[in-house]
């Protein structure tokens, strides 16, 4: 028995009508009555009264019939899901993103996503460094992350995404919080807040590289994970801190953001995935993520 078989009984079953089957088949009528015939040959009873006139389905005849749509429409729905998983149109995404882009670029990109690739079930994790979403990529945790380079690992390709200005995170009670800008060096004395080091955050090594250039070394008194964690510390007094520029997006009261002169390098934001992923969704969300961050970097600040 071959699905043809099913194709032809579920059509002279519907139409009730030899010529009727054979023309929405687009086959001539008496091979469609061969093909009948041994079907029922096949199953060892009749599914069909034949007259002169009239085409009727025996009781048997329409049980099969159920069961005969039930698996011709589940094998068109597979190869339509299949279809569309190879095409990038539906399926799972899960995305990892670092703080500071949780907060501008990561709500557009998500609605992107929703808008043009609606049957794609989109899980986000933010607020992850850099070295918890390339842990979460490698066990599969997540589909694409959104961090701050440099990454080392081989197993991953690393796509840049934009580059974010960094600028000096102040409480509003700092007495250079007024200024237009400020010099790092002027905050040598000032205690800092820090995402996590030991390796755990590109930040913290930027914030070190930067403090060296200026001349001193930075009194780091809290480490976060968390950039909105950073942010609330800084409102709160405890420290100042150096930040990408999106992280003003999250508009916390209390802090003021001041550039740093001279100007710093900006930091790169990048999408990561997997070199082994064969995903056609990851590629298809990765157009999607730079059409977000272009238009981002059209509009004003």
């Amino acid at each position: 028995m071959e699905l043809r078989h099913l194709r032809y009984f579920r059509a002279v079953a519907e139409e009730l009508h030899f010529g009727r089957a054979a023309e929405r088949l687009h086959i001539a009528q008496p091979p469609l009555s061969q093909q009948i015939r041994q079907l029922e040959n096949e199953l060892g009873f009749p599914l069909l009264i034949r007259t002169t006139r009239t085409v009727e389905l025996t009781p048997a005849g329409q049980a099969y019939l159920e069961r005969t749509v039930a698996i011709l429409d589940a094998v068109d729905h597979a190869g339509t899901h299949a279809k569309r998983i190879a095409e990038g149109t539906q399926g799972r995404l899960a995305i990892g993103c670092v703080g500071s882009a949780t907060y501008s670029l990561l709500p557009r990109f998500v609605r992107a996503l929703r808008e043009e690739l609606p049957d794609v079930d989109v899980s986000v994790r933010g607020e992850m460094l850099a070295p918890a979403q390339i842990a979460a990529l490698l066990a599969g945790d997540i589909d694409l992350a959104l961090l701050r380079p440099p990454i080392t690992a081989p197993e991953v390709i690393v796509t840049p995404v934009r580059r974010d200005r960094l600028l000096v995170a102040l409480p509003d009670s700092h007495n250079r919080a007024r200024q237009h800008h400020v010099a790092l060096a002027d905050l040598h004395d000032d205690d800092f807040i820090s995402h996590a080091g030991q390796g755990r955050s590109v930040m913290h090594t930027q914030l070190a590289t930067l403090c060296a250039a200026a001349g001193f070394v930075p009194q780091i008194r809290h480490e976060v994970q968390e950039t909105s964690t950073l942010v609330t510390l800084v409102a709160a007094g405890l420290g100042v801190a150096v930040v990408p520029e999106p992280t003003a997006a999250l508009g916390i009261a209390g802090v003021r953001y001041l550039p740093m002169t001279p100007d710093a390098d900006p930091v790169d934001l990048a999408a990561a995935r997997l070199v082994t992923a064969d995903a056609p969704i990851v590629e298809r969300a990765l157009h999607v993520l730079r059409d977000v961050a272009r238009d981002l970097s059209a509009l004003p600040s």
